[in-house]
């Protein structure tokens, strides 16, 4: 993607202004609502990438849709994106920001799938196997996928650990086919 680039340099210079205000968590929650805000609404989306609306334009929208919901900096970034003429990358800017802010924290994101919703003591377990694996706490981001029938799949980073129900049939369903005792039928 070719706006990345950029698009971390503008969260760069983010964070560090919100770190020396002291409000680096207000604008992580600021970056959040962005980016639910974009997720949430396609006409904003499709607004934001137009290249027929003024950036001046996509501003006025900004203001009246984020008015008194954002901080300074977030209003700031909106000034920024529309001077340069670069309102297409505030929602890349906003999850850069996420990202890097976490990193900041050392907060990581774990990405538990499971066939049911999780329960709030499972998720403090979860909390502490992430916690005994990588040294640092997580951000538990609960998938529900019904075809795993049962167990789960952990990802914290680039390490997954699956003890789904589907994962051992699979691995049972290959041991049977490189069974050199069994007669294929």
């Amino acid at each position: 993607m070719k706006e990345s680039r950029p698009a971390l340099r503008y969260a760069k210079a983010i964070l560090n202004l919100a770190k020396e205000q002291g409000v680096d968590e207000a604008v992580n929650n600021d970056m959040k609502l962005i980016i639910d805000t974009i997720a949430g609404s396609d006409d904003l989306e499709v607004m934001l990438k137009s290249p027929v609306i003024k950036a001046s334009d996509k501003k006025k929208v900004l203001d009246a849709l984020f008015g008194n919901k954002v901080n300074n900096i977030a209003k700031g970034l909106f000034n920024l994106l529309a001077e340069n003429k670069r309102m297409l990358m505030l929602n890349q800017v906003a999850k850069q920001y996420s990202i890097i802010y976490d990193y900041y924290k050392n907060m990581q994101v774990a990405t538990v799938t499971t066939a049911v919703e999780l329960s709030s003591e499972l998720e403090a377990k979860i909390q502490q196997k992430v916690i005994e694996i990588t040294g640092n706490s997580a951000t538990i981001n609960n998938i529900v996928n019904p075809e795993i029938i049962g167990g789960f799949i952990l990802r914290v980073g680039d390490v997954q650990y699956d003890a789904s129900i589907s994962n051992q049939f699979n691995e049972l369903r290959r041991e049977f086919d490189n069974s050199h005792y069994i007669p294929k039928i």
